[in-house]
């Protein structure tokens, strides 16, 4: 059973425990886009502006999945979701352009 959690403050070190009775691990809260610059429309917070329902962005052929994209559900299973649906469009954009 879990009775705490050791934290460690990545900036200054510290570290500190907290009590507690469960844990949820929480990743890709921040979009890696950085690189991107002004290549891609992008959302204040970082991550990549697609098209409703779709992983399609602004830019014909570029298409945006997982944690670059999801500011809603940040979840691993909607990861893998949208990236098997960018791929699948990435599949349809290349059968039409070819």
């Amino acid at each position: 059973f879990v009775t705490g959690v050791r934290l460690t403050d990545t900036v200054t070190g510290e570290e500190r425990t907290v009590d507690c009775k469960g844990v949820f691990m929480a990743i890709g809260h921040t979009p890696n886009t950085a690189f991107l610059g002004d290549a891609l429309p992008l959302k204040p917070t970082g991550y990549m502006v697609v098209e409703a329902g779709s992983t399609k962005t602004g830019v014909p052929g570029v298409f945006g999945a997982g944690d670059v994209m999801d500011d809603t559900y940040r979840q691993a299973v909607t990861a893998a979701g949208t990236g098997c649906m960018a791929a699948l469009e990435a599949e349809n954009w290349l059968a039409e352009n070819e």
